[in-house]
């Protein structure tokens, strides 16, 4: 695998999102199989992987504690506090400094270490200043729990307000054809910045691949259900897009996944996505992503077929958007008002 640098480290160009090895799209493998994975994962070649506070409640760390304690040395970890369990077990979203550092000794306990390479705010906490969240881990860079701070879904002003606080080392967003709002001001901020971006749903959360998800079908508790793109008519024109994407996979000799992914890759060397799995096969497929050389003229053609103005429906419902903070396309805004 190719090499991108984040914090400082020399990094595979593609990471491990391990929050499909908890319920959130469906159920996920069993214990004993998502630790097989994640050490298949190591055996691959990945040697970045990304867990939360908040995934399972707790039990995606824990599992990857479990997992992979004993080759700690092997990867670059990253975990994210902010919006996790409280003291009760609930999720909520909380930015105030002692949760953040409340969450980052869970987090280590949990994950059976004692430093987080990169650890970062997972969502904005509207009622938290920026830089009361930041400066939070700024002290716990100080005192060497973790070693580089990264923010999820912000917008380019509040990275810039972060910077002044404290050096921010990435931001992570959705970005994918079909999701490019980072494109609004998000990767020219991390350009201006010297932060790298890393890049989760990749594969449109499972869309772009060989196997869209079949709604009818799907389990009841997957969180694409709540997700306009994937409902109702507009994920009927959705569908038609799709066709045509894999045509050009099949054109240019790989899957649509890796079409998916090899497009992010091209976007900037200064693009680290990480695409999440519970399945063998898909971990595979994804990892030789960054064998795959697209043209200029290959871009161009993808970018004209899926972009902001041919997707139909907003990546979020009204509810999950309001608690982010990330820049919207037109078309969204008033999708979501």
């Amino acid at each position: 695998m190719h090499k991108r640098s984040l914090a400082g480290k020399s990094l595979g160009a593609i990471g491990y999102g391990c929050m499909s090895l908890s319920p959130s799209y469906g159920p996920p493998p069993d214990r004993v199989e998502g630790a097989r994975l994640l050490n298949l994962a190591l055996d691959l070649g990945y040697d970045f992987f990304d867990t939360a506070a908040v995934y399972g409640l707790g039990g995606n760390e824990t599992l990857v504690g479990e997992a992979l304690a004993a080759r700690r040395s092997e990867f670059f970890l990253a975990s994210k506090c902010g919006l996790g369990p409280s003291p009760e077990g609930r999720r909520w979203l909380n930015g105030r400094p002692d949760e953040v550092k409340r969450l980052c000794d869970q987090s280590l306990k949990q994950l059976k270490t004692d430093f987080i390479d990169l650890y970062y705010l997972h969502r904005l906490d509207p009622q938290v200043p920026i830089e009361d969240s930041v400066g939070a881990l700024g002290d716990l860079v100080r005192a060497r729990k973790i070693g580089a701070i990264g923010l999820s879904e912000i917008s380019a002003a509040t990275l810039h307000r972060a910077c002044r606080e404290f050096p921010v080392a990435a931001l992570q967003s959705e970005y994918s054809l079909w999701s490019r709002n980072p494109e609004l001001g998000a990767l020219e901020a991390c350009r201006q910045l010297g932060v790298t971006f890393v890049a989760f749903s990749p594969v449109a959360r499972g869309f772009l691949t060989a196997a869209p998800p079949n709604m009818a079908t799907l389990d009841p508790t997957d969180m694409r259900h709540s997700m306009p793109r994937f409902l109702g008519e507009a994920y009927e024109a959705n569908l038609k897009l799709h066709a045509e994407f894999s045509l050009i996979a099949k054109r240019l000799h790989c899957t649509p996944a890796q079409l998916s992914i090899a497009w992010v890759l091209h976007k900037g060397d200064d693009i680290l996505p990480i695409p999440g799995t519970g399945k063998e096969a898909h971990l595979r497929e994804n990892a030789e992503a960054d064998q795959i050389a697209l043209s200029d003229a290959d871009l161009a053609e993808l970018e004209q077929l899926i972009n902001a103005q041919t997707v139909a429906g907003p990546r979020y419902g009204p509810a999950m958007q309001a608690a982010i903070d990330t820049e919207m396309f037109d078309n969204e805004r008033v999708a979501v008002v």
